[in-house]
Order: structure tokens, then C-alpha cells, then sequence
């Protein structure tokens, strides 16, 4: 049976003070500041912390939390087998910069999400610049 999901592309993780992990987790663990911005009123940065998921710090996420998204290659596909299997979605998709998106616990409560990268390289080229990168706010 093939995998459901495609590869992990981010941890998305709660912070309640994002300078502070910020500052952590580059002097501290050596992460790569690849974006940093605030906009819409949340201040989010993606970090290169190892050589798998982008580290996604952001402080509109309760913290403490980690919400691994899934790349999926058709989210409607997969959200009609997966609800086949008795899956349920917390609400309607969101739009992540990526692409559509759901969000949905296991029944132990943990978070998960699945995504279509509908906008590849929407991230790099809307936050990736230069001018992004260590961006205060």
C-alpha cells in the first residue's frame, strides 16, 4: 500500500515570543533564517534547522504546539479517501501561501494537516528576498 501523504514539508510551531525563539534558535542551535516577516498581524519565520521540513516558527500558533502539514499531490482526492475511511477535517480548508489546506487531529488529539502545493515557490518569492530575511515588525 503507497504512503497516503506525500513528504513532510514543515513543522509549523507555536511560539509566544518569536525574537526570543528566534534568537535561540540561531545563536543557540545554528538554524538558517531562510524568511521572517509579520503580516495579516502574525510574525512568522521559516528556519532550515536540519536537512528535513522547513521549521515554520509562528506566533498565531498556540504554543506549546508543533502542526506537521503533509504535501499531498491532489487535496481533494485525498480528503475524499481519506473521509472514505472515516477521516474528519477540523472545518472547511484554509489557505496556507503554498495552497489549500486542512487541519484535523488523531483521536489522541494531536495535530496533523495536509496541503497541495498548488503555488510552488510562492514562499521563496514572496519571503524569501533579501530584504524579508531578518525582518523586524
Amino acid at each position: 500500500m503507497a504512503a497516503t501523504f506525500g513528504k513532510l514539508t514543515y513543522l509549523y510551531v507555536g511560539t509566544s515570543d518569536l525574537d526570543r525563539d528566534l534568537e535561540y534558535y540561531t545563536k543557540v542551535l545554528g538554524a538558517q533564517v531562510l524568511w521572517n516577516y509579520k503580516e495579516f498581524g502574525a510574525k512568522v519565520a521559516g528556519l532550515r534547522l536540519s536537512d528535513g521540513p522547513q521549521y515554520l516558527l509562528a506566533d498565531h500558533r498556540p504554543a506549546p504546539s508543533c502542526l506537521p502539514l503533509f504535501e499531498v499531490k491532489n487535496l481533494k482526492a485525498a480528503a475524499k479517501d481519506l473521509r472514505a475511511r472515516g477521516w474528519k477535517p477540523e472545518g472547511r480548508s484554509v489557505e496556507i501561501p503554498p495552497g489549500p489546506c486542512y487541519v484535523f487531529k488523531d483521536p489522541s488529539g494531536n495535530p496533523l494537516g495536509i496541503f497541495e502545493n498548488a503555488r510552488p515557490g510562492l514562499v521563496d518569492q514572496a519571503f524569501g528576498g533579501s530584504d524579508r530575511r531578518g525582518a523586524k515588525g
